[in-house]
């Protein structure tokens, strides 16, 4: 399991604890956690969320009025360095 995808399920299930529902998704170049956030949350369960996404290299918040609020975190994917394009057995 990748690194990226370790970081994505540990915010996940730790957002899972608070009590949200989260979804977990791999795309390209990174993972995302996206998780339902109720209007009754409280203040120490905010407090909790941010400490929790805070892990994340990115996140954010998107609140409409016909879709709630959604909590969203993206973990990157690790980039290989150019110079190991072929890998340890690669000779030049």
């Amino acid at each position: 399991m990748s690194a990226s995808r370790v970081s994505a399920e540990a915010i996940a299930a730790r957002l899972s604890v608070v009590g949200l529902t989260t979804r977990v998704e791999e795309r390209d170049r990174c993972m995302s956690v996206e998780a339902e956030v109720p209007e009754s949350l409280s203040a120490e369960s905010w407090r909790e969320v941010l400490e929790v996404v805070a892990e994340a290299d990115r996140f954010g918040l998107h609140a409409t009025s016909l879709n709630g609020r959604t909590l969203w975190a993206v973990v990157r994917k690790a980039v290989r360095p150019k110079g190991d394009v072929g890998g340890p057995s690669y000779q030049r």
